[in-house]
């Protein structure tokens, strides 16, 4: 399930094994790719009259260099821009710029370009990006940051082919600055730096080309991450309509512990979001401060008041899985909680100050014993690495899975284009490595930049977890060994999905002031 993601090294080996392995034109691909790409140009901008080719000297400018070529056979006014003297292209790039320039366009130099061309109507000047490509791994240097600062100020729509100039495709970084597109067309196959991190900001709307390559040669590379969104998951078996006598028992009990003084709010949102995703049964142990208010929002919930860890060790033992963390607090009340928590081997979702308190050493964690689920947003994933903020963000992927191993859980990086990292098993052969099973979600929206939403998140995934690991209701794959990692991944992609496509309905009422709340109430609009 999933869109199949790889990383830009990945994509240029099935290009070089099918030039050098399978007798492919390496010219006649690099034709394809810039008739692809200006295919996109007609689609996004019908109207295009002015185009501004922005060429670097490897192949992704021989690509601008064909879009060159096809807009003047078009009859548009061509601006092409080459880096560096004719000179120092070669290859595929090079037979590019000698069939430009046979078509009777002149390559300028990067300060010979003119933003400001005469006005022909909204959308009739786009700028295309073929500057840098997927190879880039160190920081943007003239004249290429100078040509992105332009262009990104110009005002005027960006295309750019395969991956924005300046983002690394393979981790969703940026080097330096980067070109921010309006519409992004790659090549061959979707690269897993366009989904998440700084990616979805830079790219604009994406698609993909494929390119017509042998099935030998993307055989060669097996794709290391999917793309996921909630159209494709809701129609999974979890999610179909119940039984008709189906009840309570089958649906999981999940207990959430959290909701310190002054942060009674982040446990009742996770109750609602439980309750609201389906689980049969809710408990909530909070500060008996929070005990009316919650009930008060949430009558179907029983919530339990609760002052010590020795008051929640009379609780646990009836709860299929265990979510702590929401508004849980830094205090010794919270350590307490977590501290009987971690005595039991219940499956157990962890967020917000769980994390901070796990993070700190101060309590022994049995997560290898147990089945766990982490969700972390970078500042904790940062803590939790003793690394920065800086340093996750820069390669996602390497820091989910790194929190993977070093947790022994399912992790959760939220963020834009939220990451989820499960380690499988560690396989019998010494040498072999275990497996990392990635996904992306692609579903979510800017207004969930607001308190409370991870604490949704949490009260979704305990919700799910409980229904699929319910004794009434488990499911086969999760009684297998070869297939329980797998399993517990799907239930947590599931449910990051569900949650952001929630968001994706509440967000029809407006973006700005989108609380966690209305998320809360769109979820059961999106279940059978």
């Amino acid at each position: 399930m999933g869109v199949p993601l790889y990383k830009a090294a990945q994509v240029k080996s099935i290009d070089r094994h099918a030039i050098e392995q399978c007798g492919v034109d390496g010219y006649g691909l690099m034709v394809q790719a810039g008739e692809a790409a200006f295919s996109s140009l007609l689609s996004h901008w019908p109207n295009t009259r002015q185009v501004i080719v922005l060429c670097g000297t490897g192949n992704n400018g021989g690509d601008g260099m064909v879009i060159a070529r096809l807009a003047a056979q078009h009859d548009m006014d061509v601006q092409l821009i080459l880096t560096s003297d004719m000179t120092k292209l070669n290859g595929e790039a090079k037979l590019a710029a000698d069939d430009a320039v046979k078509a009777g366009l002149k390559i300028d130099s990067p300060s010979q370009v003119q933003w400001a061309l005469p006005e022909m109507g909204e959308g009739n000047t786009v700028v295309i990006d073929a500057l840098l490509g997927t190879g880039l791994e160190s920081a943007v240097t003239e004249p290429y940051s100078n040509l992105i600062t332009q262009a990104n100020d110009s005002g005027l729509p960006i295309l750019a082919i395969d991956v924005p100039s300046g983002l690394n495709a393979s981790t969703g970084a940026i080097h330096g600055c980067a070109i921010k597109a309006h519409a992004t067309i790659t090549m061959i196959a979707y690269k897993q730096g366009l989904f998440t991190g700084l990616g979805p900001v830079v790219c604009g709307e994406i698609s993909l080309a494929q390119l017509n390559l042998p099935q030998q040669a993307r055989d060669t590379q097996t794709c290391i991450a999917t793309l996921e969104s909630w159209k494709e998951r809701q129609n999974e078996a979890r999610f179909e309509t119940r039984a008709l006598d189906a009840h309570k028992g089958h649906y999981g009990h999940v207990m959430l512990v959290g909701g310190d003084l002054g942060f009674g709010g982040a446990i009742a949102l996770a109750a609602g979001a439980a309750l609201k995703s389906g689980a049969g049964l809710v408990s909530v142990a909070t500060r008996p401060e929070h005990v009316s208010s919650v009930l008060a929002r949430h009558p179907e919930a029983m919530v339990h008041g609760v002052q010590s860890g020795q008051d929640l060790q009379l609780l646990l033992d009836r709860a299929d899985v265990v979510v702590i963390g929401p508004g849980l607090g830094q205090t010794y009340w919270g350590e307490q909680l977590l501290q009987q928590v971690m005595a039991i081997h219940t499956p157990v979702l962890l967020d917000a100050d769980a994390l901070n308190i796990l993070a700190k050493g101060r309590i022994k964690h049995n997560l290898a014993e147990r089945i766990s689920v982490m969700t972390p947003h970078p500042g904790e994933a940062a803590r939790l690495l003793d690394s920065t903020n800086t340093t996750v963000q820069d390669n996602r992927f390497k820091a989910a899975k790194n929190l993977s191993k070093a947790w022994s859980s399912s992790i959760v990086l939220k963020g834009v284009g939220s990451l989820i990292s499960t380690r499988e098993v560690e396989p019998e052969d010494p040498e072999l490595k275990p497996n990392t099973l990635t996904s992306i979600c692609q579903d979510g929206n800017a207004g969930m930049a607001s308190g409370g939403m991870g604490d949704v998140l949490s009260g979704i995934l305990g919700s799910l977890m409980a229904q699929s690991l319910n004794q009434n209701n488990s499911n086969q794959a999760f009684v297998n060994e070869s297939t329980f990692n797998q399993a517990l991944h799907d239930v947590v992609v599931s449910g990051v999905c569900l949650h952001s496509a929630a968001a994706d309905l509440a967000v029809n009422d407006g973006q700005i002031g989108m609380l966690a709340s209305d998320v809360v109430e769109n979820i059961r609009f999106l279940l059978k």
